[in-house]
């Protein structure tokens, strides 16, 4: 249990820090009215909260570990269609505006930037805890009546994929 606790106090203000930096954006250089304040905010937070799912699957480098096709398709939907939102006829009703086209160039920047940040510090924190760099999250269907965080092994998911691999 300490190491989701270890997880979100190392990770979790990373998110609040580029929250803090599109607010920043968003202000002073967008000039943002509410509207496009709101809609900026929105579509940031849910593209990288979404896609940072790539990131914290695996404790080792993103771009080595393929997901599974079906969370690629619905993580890049997801996103696509917060992107999308506020150019739909729904746009009014949920408040949303056009973005400008600097605004997606923003977005994508830190977006990558974000999801790099992660990267490394979910690194370092595995290394800090001991885990082994390199190990995805995942349970075996075989784990389902086993209590959580652990498998029918014993061992945490990582200590097994360390153990497969050596």
């Amino acid at each position: 249990m300490h190491v989701i606790r270890d997880f979100m106090l190392f990770i979790g203000p990373i998110s609040s820090i580029f929250d803090f930096l599109t607010f920043y954006m968003l202000l002073r250089y967008f000039r943002a009215s509410e509207r496009l304040f709101h809609t900026g905010w929105f579509v940031e937070s849910l593209a990288t909260q979404t896609l940072v799912l790539f990131v914290i699957r695996t404790m080792g480098n993103p771009f080595r570990s393929r997901p599974s096709r079906s969370l690629t398709v619905t993580t890049l939907l997801i996103v696509a269609i917060g992107v999308a939102l506020p150019v739909t006829p729904i746009a009014a009703l949920l408040g949303f505006t056009r973005l400008p086209v600097s605004y997606l160039a923003f977005l994508i920047i830190v977006t990558v930037a974000y999801l790099v940040l992660v990267d490394v510090a979910k690194r370092q924190l595995a290394r800090r805890l001991g885990l082994c760099v390199g190990a995805h999250i995942d349970s075996g269907p075989s784990d389902a009546a086993v209590a959580p965080g652990r498998h029918s092994s014993g061992h945490s998911p990582f200590a097994r994929e360390c153990a497969q691999r050596d």
